[in-house]
């Protein structure tokens, strides 16, 4: 299978994808055992954390030959991609659509999550290469603007609000066709142990199993 594929079939076992802002290299081999062990399989290192080429590839080699992907977060420049994919990186996520970064991760193979809030955006990252978007911020939306979104788009393409989505608030977005979410600080805040960690990541794969998506 294509790192696609790989990427499909992550999102259909458990679609969330754990974005640890701020997270350091000596927390995140214990953080990211937590996360898989709750049922994550995408785990994301925004590269404004601290040193987060040295925590991505610790989580590479942590998780080589599993279901498990890790990348790269607040990915703002094509430049970055290539030191991303260096360190065993696979996930090439933006808060924006950039049709450089887009373009050259999609070349590269990669998996590429480009940020977009409007169908203009949305299309655009489509047709650069996108393997999938993220609706952010999602607090700016409302399930109803993705449910508009959703009626136009491609039926088969993965679309994730990423911004302000806890348990409780779930559901929503996936009656209108979210299919499955970025999760932030309601997952993972700088600081927090990794058996805080799992206790939230146990709440979220509760949550959607209440909702029947997994």
């Amino acid at each position: 299978m294509s790192m696609i594929d790989d990427f499909y079939a992550a999102m259909d076992a458990f679609p969330l994808v754990a974005i640890l802002r701020g997270v350091r290299p000596d927390e995140v081999e214990a953080i990211g055992d937590a996360l898989v062990d709750g049922g994550f399989r995408l785990i994301e290192v925004p590269l404004n954390s601290p040193q987060p080429f040295v925590s991505i590839e610790r989580l590479a080699k942590r998780f080589s030959g599993s279901p498990v992907l890790v990348g790269a977060g607040t990915v703002l420049d094509a430049s970055q991609v290539a030191g991303i994919e260096d360190v065993g990186g696979q996930l090439i996520i933006s808060p924006n659509y950039d049709a450089d970064v887009v373009a050259e991760t999609a070349r590269r193979s990669l998996v590429s999550i480009p940020g977009i809030a409007t169908p203009s955006e949305a299309f655009a990252a489509v047709k650069a290469g996108a393997s999938a978007l993220k609706l952010f911020p999602a607090e700016g939306a409302s399930p109803a603007v993705l449910k508009a979104m959703r009626a136009v788009l491609p039926k088969d393409l993965r679309v994730l609000p990423v911004g302000g989505i806890g348990p409780d608030n779930c559901e929503p977005w996936l009656r209108a066709g979210a299919s499955g979410f970025g999760l932030g600080s309601a997952l993972y805040k700088p600081g927090m142990s990794a058996s805080d960690v799992r206790s939230r990541a146990d709440a979220f794969g509760e949550a959607l199993q209440a909702a029947g998506t997994i």
